[in-house]
């Protein structure tokens, strides 16, 4: 289900929904040790679970008929995007363009984790779709509004000069935001901030919301739970 900026839903048929097995896999095994590596009082060892956070590189031959690259946008704080770019679209296709923003709370995961690398050329080869999934930093080192700060950024990115670095087929005029989880939340924050931005080229068409993390105005009963155990952290690790 596609949302758009003007209220409206629609849903893309002739396209699986359903995911790849090794994406399932992936992400079953991200999950069990998701809560295998949080401490008792809550925190993360991300140290312990990159490990098992497996990165691959760009492809510049076509892998899965979709060629990759990594572009970079502020060396001062490491953010940059991969870049997935079908190999063989239609001859006179203009192709929508989605930026992506991986899920892990903010704390874990990264635009080149295999798991994110496989589903975003997935999404590339059979939507079609030219799909910039962005590297934003990370908490705690890096708190809010980081990287809705970030995402805001990449859209002004691709919206300036830099466009001569997206393929010709690009169409700016349809750009979607999309995420997983915290991604999503990322999405839908840096929409907010993009209407207080004018561009000049990028026009944001819609929101593509997969399990959006949001809290509440009111607390859940597992909320109020964990919010007890915040009440015994003593801040060490």
């Amino acid at each position: 289900m596609i949302f758009h900026s003007d209220g409206n839903m629609t849903e893309r048929h002739g396209t699986s929904t359903e995911l790849p097995w090794k994406i399932r896999i992936i992400i079953s095994i991200l999950s069990f040790v998701a809560d295998a590596f949080c401490r008792h009082h809550l925190t993360f060892n991300r140290r312990l679970f990159n490990l098992i956070d497996t990165k691959c590189s760009p492809s510049h031959k076509p892998k899965n008929g979709v060629t990759t690259s990594d572009i970079l946008v502020d060396p001062s704080r490491n953010l940059w995007f991969r870049l997935y770019t079908p190999a063989d679209p239609f001859p006179t296709a203009s192709l929508p363009v989605i930026v992506y923003f991986h899920g892990g709370g903010f704390v874990v995961m990264s635009a080149n984790s295999i798991g994110y690398d496989d589903y975003c050329r997935r999404l590339s080869r059979e939507l079609p779709a030219v799909v910039i999934s962005v590297n934003y930093r990370l908490a705690p080192e890096h708190r809010y509004p980081s990287q809705y700060e970030d995402g805001i950024d990449v859209l002004k990115f691709i919206d300036s000069l830099n466009t001569k670095l997206l393929p010709s087929f690009a169409d700016l005029r349809h750009c979607f935001l999309a995420g997983d989880s915290a991604g999503a939340n990322l999405a839908h924050n840096v929409v907010v901030l993009a209407n207080e931005h004018k561009f000049e080229k990028l026009k944001l068409v819609g929101i593509i919301s997969i399990q959006p993390f949001f809290g509440g105005e009111e607390r859940t009963e597992s909320e109020i739970k964990l919010g007890r155990s915040f009440d015994n952290y003593n801040g060490t690790n």
